[in-house]
């Protein structure tokens, strides 16, 4: 290990072994390491047990394929044994285990909770610099400042916090700070782990993610915030037959009618399960596109969180191009070439229509803007500084 300022990155990923993940806990770790840091990621079972299992499609307690596919993920992304997963509700240890877990916590003087997906005892926590990073702006803030004290307590263990969503804290978004202060940051992408590969020439524009999360509506000065994107896409049904273009979505489309709209509006709809599962097939699934078309959560657009997905950002290093709901993110990163920002059904016409036409320019202009705004080399430093 490096001789660098030992941290601690608390993510998730054994309890929900999927592509997207993977990708977001490597990013963080090894652009940690690259940049001075002697890191190692953390995950247990404390706070929240239950785990997905995408071979069966199924919720339990059963942590082996998510420990098997974290060994993997790791390995390959040369990350080797800097992983810890703590089985709490059977006290088993694996990757380095249980006495290298204690000595990480003696030793370390970072301590990153991503997404706030863990709760730490004070004891774990003395003696670091705590970074909260809210990965799930806009509802984060509103839960806050609602009086949710169960989140208030956890915030307040941190010294630092961080959120994806840019905006706030700023006069560009309305969103309250519920007594925090939000410090800007956005995921971190290694560039040098995605390769420089051509756009097949009959490529649809894709995105991957679900089509109808409920039960996070949240309000805001009278007025409710949908946490679904299935509203959002009403919006632009049509766009396969408005531009000619293919499109495909990998989301789990539950209802039958809501299913039959939307191929007969032109979508093809794919299966996610197989393409999550690997962190190998979620990149060939984003290389293997024309560009990213998608939406955004009504809370982050109305309220112009700033926020940027970390998928998104995959795409733009793979050099695909993103069209996607403008959330204000203009505000922060260049728009109108390799990545767009879109408010109304005529500019995503317009956006697709201008990529279609220059594949190469715009597929360039995204790596560059991924290597130049979203690389671990310029996120992470201002975020290790801080520390």
């Amino acid at each position: 290990m490096s001789a660098g300022t030992r941290t601690i990155y608390a993510g998730y990923f054994v309890r929900c072994p999927l592509g997207g993940y993977a990708w977001q806990a490597v990013h963080y770790v090894r652009g940690l390491l690259e940049a001075g840091a002697d890191v190692v990621f953390y995950e247990d079972t404390r706070h929240t047990w239950q785990a997905y299992d995408p071979a069966r499609r199924t919720l339990g307690d059963e942590y082996e394929a998510g420990v098997e596919r974290l060994a993997d993920v790791f390995g390959r992304a040369g990350l080797g044994d800097r992983w810890i997963f703590h089985d709490s509700l059977r006290d088993r240890w694996h990757g380095l285990g249980r006495e290298a877990a204690r000595a990480l916590f003696a030793d370390a003087r970072i301590l990153v909770n991503a997404g706030g997906v863990h709760r730490f005892e004070e004891s774990e926590r003395r003696g670091k610099t705590n970074v909260y990073i809210d990965m799930d702006p806009a509802y984060t803030q509103l839960r806050a400042a609602g009086g949710d004290e169960r989140l208030r307590e956890l915030l307040s263990q941190h010294q630092l916090h961080f959120t994806f969503g840019e905006n706030i804290g700023t006069s560009r978004s309305p969103l309250p700070t519920a007594g925090f202060d939000w410090r800007p940051t956005r995921q971190p992408v290694v560039s040098s782990m995605w390769d420089e590969t051509p756009v097949p020439s009959s490529a649809p524009f894709t995105t991957i993610g679900t089509w109808n999360s409920q039960g996070r509506d949240v309000e805001f000065r009278g007025e409710r915030y949908s946490w679904r994107k299935r509203d959002e896409w009403q919006a632009i049904m049509d766009l396969p037959a408005s531009t000619g273009l293919p499109f495909a979505i990998a989301m789990e489309v539950a209802d039958a009618d809501d299913r039959a709209t939307l191929e007969a509006s032109g979508w093809e709809i794919r299966d996610p399960i197989p393409i999550s599962a690997d962190d190998r097939a979620y990149a060939a699934f984003l290389r293997d596109s024309r560009g990213e078309f998608t939406t955004a959560k009504d809370v982050n657009v109305r309220l112009r969180s700033g926020w940027f997905s970390d998928r998104s950002a995959c795409y733009l290093a793979a050099g695909r191009p993103v069209v996607t709901q403008d959330t204000a993110f203009g505000d922060v990163l260049p728009t109108g070439e390799g990545l767009f920002a879109y408010r109304t059904r005529e500019d995503a016409i317009r956006a697709v229509g201008e990529i279609a036409c220059d594949p190469a320019r715009h597929g360039a202009a995204a790596r560059r803007i991924a290597r130049e705004y979203l690389d671990a080399s310029v996120v992470l430093p201002a975020l290790l500084a801080a520390t």
